[in-house]
């Protein structure tokens, strides 16, 4: 059985709900002690969209998961485990409340630059 390091969860948000993202990932932060990335106001890595990483054990998934899909009003939110096995950590092991959204995977596959 493949391990789970931690779980990522990209909160994505664009110039309209960049406010409400912020509170949301800083009510993660305050309530289940889950590490808050920067806001990144551009796509980065495989993201299409402006977005916020929440990071949180194993541990922690039963709780932080719930609370998002309750809270994210609207938002559309990509959780992923961390396996090291980016590419399908990213695509058969992603989990996504609200709108899915395609992924730039060209890093993750075999031989990427």
């Amino acid at each position: 059985m493949t391990e789970i390091i931690d779980f990522h969860a990209h909160v994505y948000f664009s110039e309209e709900t960049a406010e409400q993202a912020h509170a949301l990932c800083e009510a993660a932060r305050d309530r289940f002690g889950v590490t808050m990335g920067r806001f990144h106001k551009k796509p980065v890595g495989p993201h299409p969209c402006w977005s916020c990483q929440l990071s949180f054990l194993p541990e922690k998934f039963g709780e932080v998961v719930p609370w998002l899909a309750l809270n994210r009003d609207g938002l559309t939110i990509f959780t992923h485990p961390q396996t090291g096995d980016d590419l399908t950590d990213h695509t058969r092991h992603a989990i996504w409340m609200g709108q899915m959204l395609p992924l730039d995977l060209r890093q993750f596959r075999k031989g990427a630059a």
